[in-house]
């Protein structure tokens, strides 16, 4: 660690980075750690969560409690670190329900960000093992979309933090050896897209059915209309003929609605 850490302090120091952020465990994390991680210019550490449910964490094998997590917290906020969360949903032993219930714990813990990533089934892994063997049963593509968007603005618009990924980053390798799961390239647009659909939908709940043309800010379109016009087909399907543009006077989260006769 101390070499790695030697290696890009220089880089720190000379001005080229303002800082040096980390992932680690939660039980990795003690006062003697923090001393020298700020020595060397490390700015966040964000904590491999999880769950905060002890019974799953103990399933999975992580090795580490829900005390952990929440210790570790407060010390790396005590010594003025960024403080980063990350947290799984579909693990083995969870639920929608335990899911949301570790969102508001992480969320109680003040962290400066949050990162989400649906549990997939990777080649090699025990969890490859547990899912040949059908003990395991991930989330499909819609399961897990409509889980995480509620994360999503739980922590973004409820509690304010941001949540800075969502889903794993679209590398070839990862697909080639993802056996199962919730894979998807555009995995937080789909969830931002759905979003969008129930705001849409709580709007025209109070309107007459037939023609409605909808703005929306420019930055916002693709996913108010949906990947393949997903959303527009859901809202023709429920008896609107639904016309969505891009409406520049209009804030990010801001939407207009005109009937057309």
């Amino acid at each position: 660690m101390v070499d790695l850490l030697k290696a890009a302090y220089p880089y720190v120091e000379n001005g080229s980075f303002g800082g040096i952020r980390l992932s680690t465990r939660p039980d990795a994390i003690n006062e003697d750690i923090l001393l020298l991680l700020r020595d060397y210019g490390v700015t966040t550490i964000e904590l491999g969560a999880q769950s905060m449910d002890d019974r799953v964490l103990l399933q999975n094998g992580r090795g580490h409690t829900a005390k952990d997590v929440q210790a570790a917290a407060k010390l790396i906020k005590v010594h003025g670190f960024s403080l980063g969360l990350q947290m799984m949903t579909g693990l083995p032993g969870d639920s929608d329900d335990g899911a949301i219930n570790t969102a508001r714990q992480l969320a109680d813990l003040q962290p400066d960000c949050v990162r989400i990533y649906p549990t997939l089934v990777i080649e090699n892994t025990p969890l490859a093992r547990w899912y040949r063997r059908g003990e395991y049963q991930p989330q499909t593509v819609e399961e897990a979309v409509e889980l995480c968007s509620r994360l999503l603005s739980f922590f973004e618009e409820e509690r304010h933090i941001p949540v800075i990924r969502l889903g794993l980053h679209n590398e070839t390798d990862m697909q080639g050896h993802c056996l199962a799961g919730p894979f998807h390239p555009a995995f937080r647009e789909r969830c931002e897209s759905l979003l969008w659909l129930q705001r849409i939908r709580a709007v025209l709940r109070e309107r007459q059915r037939g023609m409605v043309r909808i703005g929306v800010s420019p930055s916002q379109l693709s996913k108010a209309i949906g990947q393949k016009r997903e959303n527009v087909d859901k809202l023709r399907a429920e008896g609107y003929v639904a016309v969505i543009k891009a409406d520049p006077d209009l804030n990010e989260k801001d939407l207009r609605v005109e009937v057309i006769e």
